[in-house]
This record gives C-alpha cells, structure tokens and sequence, in this order.
C-alpha cells in the first residue's frame, strides 16, 4: 500500500519546498523505492498557463500538455517520478471540479460547502496523484505558507487524509526558517515556533522539522526546537544553504540522515543504503571545473530567475557533461535592439521562447549578431521563429518578412498560426501542449547530436513555420532538419556550415537532468566551450561537436 509524505511550508515563501520535496523522493528512489510527486497549489487560477513569468516563473509542460507549476522541473530533474495532470492541482482547478457537479446535480440537493465538499475533492486529487500502484511513496508539497488563507482547505484535506490512512502510513514534513539576524550574531526559533503553532492549530502535528539556514545550526538550538515544537530531537534536521549547487541537497539531506529517518517513521524496507555514488561523482567534477563559458540568454522576462528556470538548469547540465562552468549574462531583449554592443565577448547565445511583440525586434537583432559573427546560436520556441524570420529578411531578401502573430500586413508571414488555432477564444490550455514526435534527418547536425532520428519533445505555442516557403529556405541554405510526421509541421531549422545554428520549436529544457543532460543543449554549450578555447575565434563547425 501507498504510503504518502506531505511537504509544508512556513515563516516565508520560496523556501525552497519544491527542491527539498525532490531531494526527498530522490534519495527514496536511491533505496530501490518507487515515488510519485506532486504539487497542490492555493491560487485560483486553473493552471499557471495564463500567468505572466515575471508573478510566477515558467510554466513547465508535461508530457500530457499539462501545464504546471515550475516546481514539478525539479522533481523531473532530481526524480523519474511520472508527472501527469494529476500532479499539479490548484483551488481554480478543485473548485471547477465541485462546481462542475453541482451543476450536474450530482450532490443530490446538498449544500455545497469546503468541508465536506472541497475537502473531499482534494482527497480524491492526493489519490489521483499516485500514478501508478506499484508507487511505494507518494509525496505531495502544499503550496504557500501556513498561516496563509488560500492554504487552509488544503490543510484541513490532508489532516483529514491522514486520520483516514493506517496508523504509519503518513509522514508529515515542514519546512521552516531559521533567520540569521547579523547584528547581533543570533540565529531565532522563534518564527519556527510559531509556524508550527499555526499547524498545530489546524491539527497537523510536523513529523519532521527541515530547519532552512544560512548558519550551522547548534546542538543546543535544535533541542529548544525540539521542545517548543513537539518533534523528537532526532527529527529536527538541519538544511544549510548550499555551497555551489542545488545538487549538493540530496546529499546533505542524506549526511543529515533524513533518509533514515523517513524510512523508519514509515515502515519502508530499511537493509537498503541509499545510493548516490553517481551524484557524489558528478558533484566532484563541478568542483574540480576550472573552465568557464558565457552564454547570453536574450530574453522578455529576464529579470526574474525563475521565468526561465529550466533553461538555466539544461544549461548547467550540459556544463557539467563538457566539465566547464556556463556564466549567465541575462540581456533584455529590448536593449538588445538598441544597442547590439551588449553582445559582444559572449561564447554562445541563446534566445529563449515568450509571447507578445516586446523585445521581438531585439531578439532578431541578437540572431542576426550570431549568425554575422558565427558566435553559436540556439533558439527555442520563439527563439526559433526569430531566427527564421531573421533568415528570411537578411539571406533570402523577403522584405519586411514577419510573424502573423504581430504583424497581420507583413507581406511574407513566415510564421503563421496553426489551423486548429485560428478560432480558440479562450487563452488557457489551447496550444499546442504536450509531446509530439519528431523526425530528424540522419546526417544532420541535430540528428548527430540525439544520435537517432525519432524523438518526443513537448510543445507550448500557437504559431508554426509557414510551409508555404519551405523551399525557398531550403533553396536558401536553411535545413530543416526535423519534422513532426504526423502533421509534416518544422520542428528543428539549422545552418550546417555556422559553428553552431540550431533553432527548435519545442521545449527542449523539460528534457534535461543532471546525470542526463538534452543533446542539443550539450552541443550547444559544447561549441561555446569551443569558441571560448580558441579566444572567440571562430571554431571548428558543428559536425565535429556530434
């Protein structure tokens, strides 16, 4: 039987509760257990989908088209938990549920109320959210901060869940802070206190206590912890700020042996050690790199990190598979336009995917540099598009060439909205979402980078290449290298004689882990490395990064 762990949060937001739920199911899997991960979170929204980056981070596509919180990036990254629709559920999406069957009439005449009502439809959604019957752990992170009011029916559902579960079957843990106060040199508990008081209020009694810390936390501090707090000693583990990397969390969790103590409040098998020797591996060459790249990243919502988290991330992978560190120079797209010179020194370039006419311009001007200097260039989604239009205005003369999603008098549009796209009034959930396939041709430079010709990618946009000029890029110069074979649509344009030119119209990022890094990105951060040996010269082409 299923046995589940529930994550909160307390004192403040961004903790880091989608980090530390990941590390948990991570060092789970390395026991030999089979985890499911999942994120409730409080807003109304249905889904993050409709949501600007720069109030909430990417939104992070599934496999099923789902589009969720970022949150479930780092359980993909740090898991091999399948993430499906079930994974990520928020109020808009609970109460569209009930409200869905009291129009039905399915209550029956009943007074629809949060308890028992969406209380019970919360339940059904921690139920759904095991993917699979053969998951030994189920881990759910709520969303927010105790003491928040759109929190409170998640709450109450889990304290209810937990009372209708066998006596062990559920573990409760909190993440809390421990706030430094530098003047006076002292570490406070006392916003831990009283974020487990709230919880204690509603009637979840913390299991275990992950105390969040910028300082090492005392013998002496975790017993007082322990005491105003009502958790064993034992069970008030220390999470300290992390050194170089977010991968080292697994690993200090572990040191903590927060592995242990999961395993024993559970019942879970407990003659298995917890495997991290490839990780241990990989976070001893991060710290032997010496080498570094500079990559520029030219986008809309560049001044919140999270709005292209996952990118980030893909890129870090891909530094660790060529053992070198990526150094992020974020460039607004639109002071890109105006003043080019901010590109200049840069190892590699990446233009990002975004909706909207803002900083559309600047990003075709970025293409432009890369492909003038033959500095390598990867662009994703959007990134993409303005490449093709960028081709088409500068190599093949198509005046005033354009996308038909800013510009409907453009005189060659491109880019053009997809069929299916042309009446949707609503803007949530209609794209193109989700994993599609694609075929690569063999000997192109993409198809020596994923070394096959068949690949799934996930998808999250309205507009496509314009087939109708296919031949004239193609006559051009510009391969296109990749195609979905089911709707003959672009899905990969690149230049085989630059250092480096591939565009892609799906995400590659949500393919990325650690251990694992995307072929694409690899051999994009590859062919910077290159360039950056050779002083920013021009490097050696493409086919020889395969």
């Amino acid at each position: 039987m299923t046995k589940h762990i529930f994550i909160t949060g307390g004192v403040v937001s961004s903790l880091g509760k989608g980090l530390t739920s990941a590390a948990i199911g991570m060092i789970l899997e390395r026991r030999g257990l089979k985890v499911s991960m999942q994120k409730l979170d409080p807003y109304i929204n249905v889904d993050p989908g409709t949501m600007s980056p720069f109030q909430h981070g990417e939104v992070y596509v599934l496999d099923d088209g789902s589009e969720t919180d970022l949150d479930l990036g780092h359980y993909e990254r740090f898991t091999q938990a399948k993430l499906t629709k079930a994974s990520n559920y928020t109020t808009g999406k609970i109460y569209s549920t009930v409200i869905a069957r009291e129009r039905r009439g399915d209550y029956l005449g009943s007074t629809v109320q949060v308890i028992p009502h969406i209380t019970d439809a919360i339940k059904e959604a921690i139920y759904d959210g095991v993917t699979s019957p053969d998951v030994d752990v189920a881990l759910t992170e709520i969303g927010g901060t105790v003491g928040d009011i759109e929190s409170l029916p998640f709450l109450e559902a889990v304290r209810q869940f937990a009372l209708e579960q066998p006596p062990g079957d559920v573990l409760f843990v909190h993440l809390t802070l421990l706030p430094y106060l530098r003047a006076s040199g002292e570490m406070k508990t006392k916003p831990t206190q009283q974020s487990v008081g709230k919880l204690r209020e509603i009637g979840i009694l913390p299991d275990i206590l992950v105390c969040r810390t910028e300082q090492p936390m005392t013998d002496e501090m975790g017993h007082k912890i322990s005491m105003f707090c009502n958790v064993r000693p034992d069970c008030v583990v220390e999470e300290r700020d992390v050194a170089f990397s977010i991968y080292e969390l697994p690993v200090n969790l572990v040191n903590a042996e927060l592995d242990q103590l999961v395993v024993e409040r559970l019942g879970l098998p407990r003659g298995r050690a917890t495997q991290l020797g490839d990780w241990n591996d990989m976070l001893d060459s991060i710290k032997r790199t010496t080498e570094t790249v500079e990559i520029g990243v030219v986008g809309k919502y560049i001044e919140l990190h999270d709005a292209y988290k996952s990118i980030y991330e893909s890129l870090s992978h891909a530094g660790i598979a060529s053992q070198c560190k990526v150094k992020l120079r974020k460039l607004k797209a639109e002071e890109v336009l105006d003043n080019p010179r901010l590109l200049e020194g840069l190892d590699g370039l990446l233009v990002p995917g975004g909706f909207g006419e803002r900083g559309l311009e600047g990003k075709i001007r970025a293409v432009q540099w890369a492909r003038e200097n033959d500095v390598p260039f990867f662009g994703i989604c959007l990134g993409m598009q303005c490449a093709v239009i960028e081709y088409a205005r500068n190599v093949l003369d198509l005046e005033d060439a354009d996308t038909l999603e800013h510009s409907e008098s453009t005189p060659h549009p491109v880019i053009n909205l997809m069929a299916d796209q042309k009446d949707v009034e609503d803007m949530g959930g209609t794209m193109r979402l989700g994993a599609f396939d694609c075929s690569i041709d063999k000997d192109s430079v993409a198809g020596r980078l994923y070394g096959r010709t068949a690949v799934r990618e996930r998808h999250r946009h309205r507009f496509e290449f314009n087939n109708d000029y296919r031949e004239r890029f193609e006559a051009g110069g510009m391969v296109l290298s990749g195609k979905n074979p089911q709707r003959d649509l672009v899905e990969i344009v690149e230049l085989p004689e630059h250092a480096f030119f591939v565009g892609v119209q799906f995400h590659p990022e949500f393919r990325s882990q650690p251990l694992k890094p995307h072929p694409i990105f690899k051999g994009f951060v590859a062919a910077a490395l290159e360039r950056s040996r050779n002083g920013n010269a021009t490097p050696a082409r493409a086919k020889s990064l395969a």
